[in-house]
């Protein structure tokens, strides 16, 4: 097939046309380096060559762009890399290679995001489980950092979440029944046991039914 054109387009593309007809859009940079002309002759193997060459360093670039602005877990980047840049097999490319180059460690990710969410966020650990196991996290790992929160300030940290929360988001839970049960459930959202939250409110059980 002969290459009759090519033209740049937006995000540094170039759209190719291949024996007069619109074909396909590669990266700029790999349709440079390949030395391709208009009246060039592309073979499918050189055209499924360059287009490999084009979703590898789309896949590089979008991975180095979302690492510049802040830390993913593996996964993470390899879905964002996938959703917007390139294949699913170059986004995971990439993403092996961020890992090999150091920018991308589950491990460091994980506990940052997990204090992050557990102190500031105030989140309780079934909540912080989830979402790190929507994010790629090792399972042994997320068992890991929950028990380093289990044992957070004696054990007493998610006690502590729970009346801040109370405090500042539900001030009234005292008095107004209403606001006690809207409590409840926002507190369960978060990530918060039955137990926890009784604890963090003190309560007898005969004080407070859920059903």
């Amino acid at each position: 097939m002969e290459l009759t054109a090519a033209e740049p387009r937006r995000k540094g593309l170039v759209q190719l046309y291949l024996d007069g007809e619109e074909a396909v859009k590669v990266d700029r940079e790999a349709f440079l380096r390949a030395g391709l002309r208009p009246g060039d002759q592309l073979s499918d193997e050189e055209l499924h060559r360059l287009i490999l060459d084009s979703d590898a360093r789309r896949a590089r670039e979008k991975a180095l762009y979302l690492l510049e602005h802040r830390n993913h877990s593996k996964r993470e980047l390899t879905e964002k890399i996938a959703r917007t840049a390139a294949s699913w097999e170059a986004a995971q490319a990439a993403a092996d290679h961020m890992e090999e180059l150091g920018l991308v460690d589950d491990g460091a990710y994980a506990r940052d995001w997990a204090r992050e969410m557990f102190l500031r966020k105030r989140w309780g650990a079934m909540r912080v489980k989830q979402e790190l196991r929507r994010k790629g996290i090792d399972g042994e790992l997320i068992e890991e950092l929950l028990e380093e929160y289990r044992q957070m300030d004696g054990g007493g940290l998610a006690a502590e979440n729970v009346r801040a929360l109370l405090e500042t988001k539900y001030p009234g839970w005292r008095e107004d029944e209403k606001q006690r049960r809207r409590a409840f459930a926002a507190l369960q959202r978060r990530g918060y046991s039955y137990e926890e939250i009784r604890e963090g409110m003190a309560w007898e059980d005969e004080d407070f039914d859920t059903d």
